[in-house]
């Protein structure tokens, strides 16, 4: 970490987009058995959200994190408490009502059942006001001269009220200001977003299959989502496979796969939320980075995400084992040849 592309996080600023968060109500259960009484091992409650999860992880590694969104007047008390412990700095529209309640229910096995809000309506003039806040963050980094060096993460659900194209309109804002925008979502919002197209995705194979026009199931097909979306104008195209492990490609650099060591599995919920944050560390920290130092990013990224699953809530960048789960995951380059032999990449 010593090339002249190195670059301090406390320079990267990133504003955290999450249209749609929540309060996240995380129970412990031996075993879920529905239609009886189940009894609680432990019980959670924590400011939650996409956005919301991925601007802690960046906080904690360095970064000057500003959030926004939607958040219910009725009780954004415990969100502001929240953002105050964790050194994030508060851009929310409030909107009337209350900010919905999310149940994660976490089985002894490591299944999670989650029932998730519906969330707070919104209406155009707040969803216009939320436009007037990220431009007022972006003129904020243009002014001071480095834009190349901060990025905007939209992430999450949609609330009602908010349409997808409504969504795709944010990523263009953004990428208009010629500013970085990361985007991490689901169903037709995704697919709105990626026309755009953001500068990072970081969907997993069903979230991204609809789009690719075919199942992800083996690794030519990963690869050939990979180069469409990288054809596609995305900086940074991430696929997260499961055990099959994390995909990334990038233009003109070699796609690789990283595989975290097998995890004692208490909660998943953040995985892929602390995944896309230390993924976008790296490569803001490191802009141009070279081919070992692209293994690096991925490397740490991944061991991250892997100690996120040992807990409820996003990874910790300090904790103890995470050089140890770093040094047992592997990373390995994908051959570009299984690409040309399986088929064509998607128009």
């Amino acid at each position: 970490m010593s090339d002249n592309t190195t670059h301090q996080a406390a320079d990267c600023p990133v504003l955290c987009v999450t249209l749609n968060p929540a309060l996240d109500m995380t129970i412990g259960l031996d075993s879920l058995v529905p239609g009886k009484v189940n009894r609680a091992r432990s019980h959670h409650l924590e400011a939650a959200g996409k956005g919301i999860n991925v601007a802690r992880v960046l906080a904690t590694l360095g970064h000057p994190v500003t959030l926004s969104g939607f958040l219910g007047a009725d009780n954004q008390a415990d969100f502001e408490a929240a953002f105050v412990q964790w050194g994030l700095s508060d851009a929310f529209e409030r909107v009337a009502g209350a900010t919905r309640i999310n149940v994660k229910l976490g089985e002894a096995s490591g299944r999670v059942t989650d029932i998730n809000g519906a969330g707070m309506q919104v209406d155009e003039a707040a969803f216009t006001r939320l436009e007037g806040r990220i431009d007022e963050w972006i003129d904020r980094q243009q002014a001071e001269g480095s834009p190349e060096r901060c990025a905007v993460v939209i992430a999450g659900s949609l609330p009602p009220g908010v349409s997808s194209e409504q969504l795709a309109s944010l990523v263009q804002r953004v990428r208009a200001r010629r500013i970085a925008c990361w985007l991490d979502t689901s169903g037709t919002a995704l697919e709105a977003g990626l026309a755009v197209p953001p500068s990072g995705v970081k969907p997993n194979e069903q979230e991204l299959a609809l789009w690719a026009g075919e199942p992800l199931e083996s690794d030519a097909a990963r690869q050939r989502a990979l180069a469409s979306l990288v054809e596609h104008g995305i900086e940074q195209a991430l696929i997260s496979a499961g055990p099959e492990g994390v995909l990334w490609a990038s233009p003109g650099a070699e796609t690789l796969r990283a595989r975290p060591p097998r995890m004692r599995v208490v909660s998943t919920v953040c995985a892929g939320d602390t995944l896309l944050a230390a993924m976008l560390h790296g490569v803001l920290c490191h802009p141009t980075p070279t081919a070992a130092m692209r293994e690096q990013i991925l490397r740490h990224a991944t061991a991250l995400s892997a100690e996120a699953v040992t807990h409820p809530g996003p990874g910790n960048p300090a904790a103890p084992e995470l050089e140890t789960l770093q040094q047992h995951t592997s990373i390995e380059t994908l051959a570009s040849a299984e690409v040309a032999t399986a088929g064509e990449p998607r128009p």
